[in-house]
């Protein structure tokens, strides 16, 4: 897959973001995620938990099935200056039929938030996938969050995701109505170098645990 980490479930695929380098996600990942869930803001958000190794494994496993079937493209999100350490979660994911639009979720870690984290990487997600995908016909990307996460809206407006409408609840999955937020295709295809790993290359906020 062009410019989308193909083999070994993108094992290999990189974004570079601003001082943030995004990859795949690894078995080494297990300690640091599990104690990312173990939060109780994270814990507001997420509809699934993963408190357990087991549960971490089974989350590990979604992530690269994603990768495999092309429907789920999930970075671990970590920071270049502090040694790799993870900071947060990031994807796109485009699992329905319609190839025009495609949905980013995405949270950071407690430890990392106040650091910029989420619009950096949202930014690299974001160019990234309308070059990777615009062959299909990516126009649109979409944002969704609970009306009461204040922080995921502000990440949205800071990363050029306008507020498109407000979207009914849907209990008990969703008690409370949300915003949906939308960014179009820049009109010149992004020219950008960051991708690494892959010949031919050129993403708590909008939760997701998935």
């Amino acid at each position: 897959m062009n410019g989308r980490g193909g083999g070994a479930a993108g094992a290999e695929f990189t974004l570079a973001a601003d001082g943030l380098l995004l990859r795949p996600w690894g078995e080494t990942d297990v300690p640091a995620l599990l104690k990312a869930y173990d939060d109780p803001v994270m814990r507001q958000w997420v509809r699934r938990p993963v408190s357990s190794p087991e549960e971490a494994a089974r989350w590990l496993e979604s992530q690269r099935a994603g990768w495999a079937s092309g429907t789920r493209f999930s970075f671990a999100v970590t920071d270049a200056a502090r040694g790799g350490e993870l900071v947060g979660n990031l994807a796109l994911k485009r699992p329905g039929p319609d190839p025009e639009r495609a949905e980013v979720g995405y949270w950071t870690a407690a430890w990392a938030r106040g650091r910029g984290v989420a619009p950096r990487a949202l930014e690299a997600l974001t160019a990234w996938a309308f070059a990777a995908f615009a062959e299909e016909g990516l126009v649109r990307l979409e944002l969704l969050h609970q009306v009461d996460n204040v922080a995921s809206c502000r990440v949205a407006e800071k990363s050029g995701y306008a507020f498109a409408q407000l979207l009914d609840a849907l209990p008990p999955e969703f008690p409370l109505d949300g915003h949906l937020h939308v960014r179009g295709a820049p009109s010149e295809a992004y020219g950008g170098g960051a991708a690494q790993g892959v010949p031919g290359a050129s993403p708590a906020g909008s939760s997701d645990n998935r």
